[in-house]
């Protein structure tokens, strides 16, 4: 059967952009492109994914050659076999709903005082006080971790986050030699940034950290992470203020987790796809580790993350539907990819 499977990759970023045009009108405030700390996405993105492409494409070409003079010509073979201009256009297709779906998410993100102004916060820490029969978890774990190097360990994990998706996104277009496996993780990862946007909207709300900000603060060290949540407060109070007349965009939001279900996505991907048993255990293991720093330093409720990990299911599920990998590969057998030449045609990668 062909398959086109970035259809669905494509349609999500198109009505997540639609969306975010809608809101942006309705709003008044204009749509922006967010930059990271790490750099301006549409910068930042493309250059990721141009060290992935050399990445793949230098060690092959040294390989063949004995002269190092010939090693320009060796990377030329190399490139016509391994990324004709059909290949160049789909990996710019994946990288283009992303940021595409991404940007449309971030402000959405933003435009959620302006169109709602409740907070659920109270009805979410009572969800966490019932599952932990009265008790606060993140008090839990600072009991049980400490509040000294465990907190700094989560830190780290928690902000390595921000280069976990755009590495990620890079390897599944460049690295993967199957396009319809690459680009169920690109759609899965539209569909988490989508449905996590809708969240925002079903239950705004920011986290134990802004609802007890005085605890966070005298318990826990400073860490990467405190400063982080410091300038995303700044932040909101600016638009709160004058959603107008500043820079600054809206970046709070506790339900759902979205650090959560793109890290479960992640793993899952890697575990329904069959990739290598050590790669698996390592996600499984960050996911974990994701987990308890969203309840360490208070970003989210436990609810939250529950709901992360609902929305991460279902983006996967989904974005396997949609780009025909449905199918569950035995246990320990990795699915085997597809060899890309010069005489494959684009019709038979998507097929």
């Amino acid at each position: 059967m062909f398959r086109r499977p970035y259809t669905m990759a494509i349609a999500v970023a198109a009505l997540t952009g639609t969306v975010a045009v809608v809101m942006s009108l309705y709003t008044g405030l204009e749509l922006r492109d967010p930059d990271g700390i790490a750099g301006p996405s549409y910068v930042r993105l493309p250059l990721i994914l141009f060290l992935f492409f050399i990445a793949d494409m230098l060690p092959r070409a040294i390989r063949r050659v004995n002269d190092v003079g010939q090693i320009w010509s060796s990377c030329r073979d190399v490139l016509y076999e391994r990324w004709p201009w059909w290949r160049v256009r789909i990996a710019l297709l994946g990288l283009s709903a992303f940021y595409l779906t991404y940007v449309s998410y971030r402000n959405l993100k933003n435009y959620v005082p302006s169109v709602r102004d409740e907070r659920y916060d109270d009805w979410l820490q009572i969800t966490d006080s019932i599952l932990f029969l009265g008790a606060d978890p993140a008090v839990l774990l600072h009991q049980v971790l400490g509040t000294g190097m465990a907190a700094h360990v989560l830190s780290a994990v928690y902000i390595s986050y921000l280069m976990l998706v755009p590495i990620s996104l890079a390897a599944a277009l460049v690295w993967n030699r199957n396009i319809s496996l690459g680009f169920w993780y690109v759609t899965a990862l539209c569909i988490n940034w989508s449905l996590g946007a809708a969240s925002y909207y079903l239950l705004p709300s920011v986290g134990p950290r802004y609802m007890e900000g005085e605890y966070f603060s005298e318990v826990l060290p400073a860490t990467g992470v405190s400063a982080l949540q410091d300038s995303l407060w700044g932040s909101r109070l600016k638009v709160l203020i004058d959603p107008l007349d500043t820079n600054s965009i809206h970046g709070v939001a506790a339900f759902a987790s979205l650090h959560v279900s793109v890290v479960f996505t992640a793993a899952y991907c890697a575990h329904r796809a069959g990739l290598h048993r050590m790669l698996r255990a390592a996600l499984w293991a960050y996911l974990g580790l994701t987990v308890l720093s969203t309840v360490y330093f208070g970003w989210h409720y436990v609810v939250d993350d529950i709901a992360g990990v609902v929305i991460g299911w279902i983006a996967v599920t989904l974005g396997a539907l949609a780009t025909g990998n449905q199918a569950l590969p035995g246990r320990h057998a990795a699915r085997k990819p597809e060899t890309i030449d010069a005489s494959n045609t684009p019709e038979h990668q998507l097929t």
